[in-house]
């Protein structure tokens, strides 16, 4: 049987659609957190070179690839929004937005508690900590126009205009160990080359960067239903949920 995926860019019926999802996503991430951590912490040998420091790439990996990963998907709803005037596009960007910004700041926490035992600093401007950091305040600068503008409407295309002028810095961010020379390493994972790490570390930091996806999708429509329910309060099937108590 053939499935009508545009019927789900109705609100109300993404609405349905994202509360069976929740639950599903919500174990499969904790499953896969459990795992990853205990793979992590537990089964990875202890580094030649970084001791047991450099297990904190277990949380700092998956956080750093999780933070661009969310700022492209964002853009692109945000973008979807803007050119086609889909309400469920901009209410999607804009449910990404905190869980972007969440795993940006958890980057630069970790890497930052990382730098210290390696570099013997918690911060320098380097090219990668820079340019991440500067993500960070693009997700901040996403999230507070729209707060600042009453309109929904308007705040979706103002917020759209920061997302599709910031995708500049994702490619920056990826490339910046490759274009200059900075003090941050290379990536630990490239498409190109071997893994320079041993199995047991690539499977623990791979099972924490699919952990660290479940649980964004999880939280992302978990909280574009709330967006849903706010910005879809004056409809008749809203009302019909609330009278009914499931809203």
């Amino acid at each position: 049987m053939a499935i009508n995926w545009f019927k789900y860019s109705s609100p109300a019926s993404f609405y349905v659609l994202a509360g069976k999802m929740v639950p599903l996503f919500s174990v499969m991430a904790i499953i896969l957190l459990i795992i990853g951590l205990y793979v992590g912490f537990f089964v990875a040998p202890t580094d030649f070179q970084q001791g047991e420091a450099y297990r904190i790439i277990f949380i700092h990996v998956p956080a750093a690839w999780m933070s661009m990963f969310l700022y492209v998907v964002m853009a692109c709803w945000a973008g979807f929004g803007l050119a086609f005037n889909t309400r469920l596009s901009s209410m999607m960007a804009t449910a990404i937005a905190p869980t972007g910004a969440m795993f940006t700041f958890l980057a630069l926490w970790t890497g930052s508690l990382w730098g210290k035992p390696m570099w013997g600093t918690w911060w320098v401007w380097d090219a990668r900590l820079t340019s991440e950091l500067i993500l960070l305040f693009l997700y901040i600068g996403f999230m507070s126009l729209q707060a600042a503008i009453d309109d929904p409407r308007r705040a979706d295309k103002a917020g759209a205009i920061i997302a599709l002028v910031g995708v500049v810095n994702i490619p920056i961010i990826y490339f910046s160990v490759q274009w200059w020379n900075t003090l941050h390493q290379g990536a630990s994972v490239s498409i190109n080359q071997a893994p320079a790490m041993a199995s047991t570390m690539l499977t623990g930091m791979l099972i924490m960067v699919f952990a660290s996806w479940m649980y964004s999708i999880a939280v992302i429509l978990k909280r574009v239903r709330i967006i849903i329910l706010e910005r879809e309060s004056h409809t008749a099937w809203v009302a019909e949920l609330q009278k009914e108590g499931v809203a």
